[in-house]
């Protein structure tokens, strides 16, 4: 009986801790982190855009401006906006970050500047699969003029 309460009280324990864990985990990131996330997101969404880019200027390779497009689209889609929270006005992730003030100031017109990017990017995808170059181009062309957009009101120049 003495050996039973011993397993059971180091069960009882261990699911404590266990519970603590979860609840340590489930913390809000630090802002240095969101920083960095959402600098890392807009790093892969311009290794692809060059992709894509690179692509449409030179040799086309269907399958890889797909792949590119699709990434793009992924990201556009996974809840960037979150990695834009309260107290990553300033800070450094990567590098110093170069949101302006204004991006947390505005929340409704950035909303919809990031719908209109994850609008963009699904189209991008989309058409990308039919392989003709001229909808790509003009379907590229939109979703740059998206990013300039989102760049021109709440990105400080580098």
């Amino acid at each position: 009986m003495k050996h039973i309460k011993k397993i059971a009280a180091t069960a009882v324990a261990l699911a404590i801790l266990a519970g603590s864990g979860a609840a340590i985990a489930q913390q809000a990131p630090k802002p240095e982190q969101l920083i960095k996330w959402r600098q890392s997101a807009f790093q892969v969404v311009a290794w692809n855009t060059g992709r894509i880019k690179a692509s449409l200027d030179g040799t086309y390779n269907k399958d890889e401006v797909q792949r590119a497009a699709n990434s793009i689209a992924a990201i556009a889609n996974g809840g960037l906006g979150a990695l834009f929270a309260a107290g990553t006005e300033q800070g450094k992730g990567w590098h110093d970050t170069t949101a302006k003030p204004e991006l947390f100031k505005d929340g409704k017109k950035f909303g919809e500047l990031g719908a209109s990017f994850g609008k963009e990017a699904n189209d991008l995808a989309a058409i990308a699969g039919n392989g003709d170059v001229a909808a790509i181009k003009a379907q590229f062309a939109k979703l740059q003029r998206t990013c300039k957009g989102c760049h021109d009101d709440f990105k400080n120049k580098d």
